[in-house]
């Protein structure tokens, strides 16, 4: 999909942001030497994780150090559960940004999309709508090629916006049941169901380590284990959706003695929406669940994948196996 170029104006400020000189909404560290970069927008601003603020600091930083990427933040005015991390909160942050006691719709939330590879959703439960005009410029560029990456609780957001819900493939909490689709899980003879009777959408037990399972070959994939264990995060289970043009990537198994499903449950999937790409991984509750080897690696060839249909990342050396799991404790440059 063929990209405007960027025009970047930075300074310093007490907030570390540089804006956009045609967005400035977005604390842009872009500039124009960063062409050849994947461009990636993330957006945040209310999530029901308390964790956002860094979680943003952290999958930003993760991909510019791959070396691929180059990241804008767009934030909600209105923000929502962030106040918990304010050293974190300020990056991406500056005097035009509210904190709300519940959420809020911030009416002129109008990203700059078609300046993007692909966008990153680090919303959540709760995230107030976008108006109207937005989710239409955001549906067009995902049909014309666009690419999005839904990360653990993005899943939760928007249940009542079926073209969001289709990108996603699958959902939960929101009021998601029967009506928003089939419940997708692989059963222990490894096939895929797709079960459709009467049922809430989404669930998780106890944060625990996961073993997850490569359920189809695929770019994001190549070259990673058959199973690996994945840090301390939360088992999502029941999630609920169109599941239209979803592949199934990997699964986890959610044991019951951790109050899951006892169900092997989509963790990582992909779905294609016109001619645009999603990744969507449920992982990532906490700043721990993060700083897992499997999540960043998987992330960051998610978010390659979406942007561009390809990955060239190779595998790090510390990647988990199937028995012990890997974590890099994150430092803020």
């Amino acid at each position: 999909m063929k990209k405007l170029p960027l025009i970047i104006t930075s300074f310093l400020c007490t907030s570390c942001a540089s804006i956009y000189s045609v967005k400035p909404d977005s604390n842009s560290t872009t500039n124009a030497s960063d062409n050849d970069l994947i461009k990636v927008l993330i957006v945040d601003g209310q999530n029901n994780h308390s964790v956002w603020p860094k979680s943003t600091v952290m999958m930003k930083q993760y991909m510019e150090e791959s070396g691929l990427f180059v990241v804008d933040v767009y934030r909600t005015k209105p923000t929502w559960n962030g106040d918990k991390q304010p050293e974190y909160y300020d990056v991406h942050s500056d005097t035009t940004h509210f904190s709300v006691n519940t959420p809020k719709v911030d009416v002129n939330f109008s990203p700059e999309f078609s300046y993007y590879d692909v966008v990153v959703s680090n919303l959540g439960y709760k995230a107030a709508s976008w108006p109207n005009s937005t989710k239409i410029s955001f549906e067009s560029y995902m049909k014309t090629g666009g690419g999005l990456v839904s990360v653990h609780a993005a899943d939760n957001a928007f249940p009542d916006w079926l073209a969001y819900n289709q990108m996603i493939g699958l959902g939960g909490w929101g009021g998601r049941n029967e009506k928003d689709g089939p419940y997708l899980y692989y059963n222990n003879e490894d096939v895929l169901v797709k079960e459709t009777k009467p049922g809430k959408g989404g669930t998780h037990g106890n944060r625990h380590e996961l073993q997850i399972t490569k359920r189809n070959e695929h770019p994001i994939l190549k070259g990673l284990p058959p199973i690996w264990k994945h840090t301390k995060d939360e088992c999502y289970g029941r999630l609920r959706g169109p599941a239209e043009n979803l592949t199934v990537l990997a699964t986890a198994m959610c044991p019951t003695e951790e109050r899951g499903t006892g169900k092997h449950e989509p963790i990582l999937m992909t779905i294609n929406y016109g001619s645009g790409r999603v990744f969507h991984t449920t992982l990532g509750h906490e700043d721990y669940s993060f700083e897992s080897v499997g999540f960043i690696t998987t992330f960051l060839r998610g978010v390659e994948w979406a942007a561009t249909g390809d990955v060239t990342q190779v595998i790090p050396s510390d990647f988990p196996t199937d028995n012990l799991s890997s974590r890099r404790e994150f430092t803020l440059n």
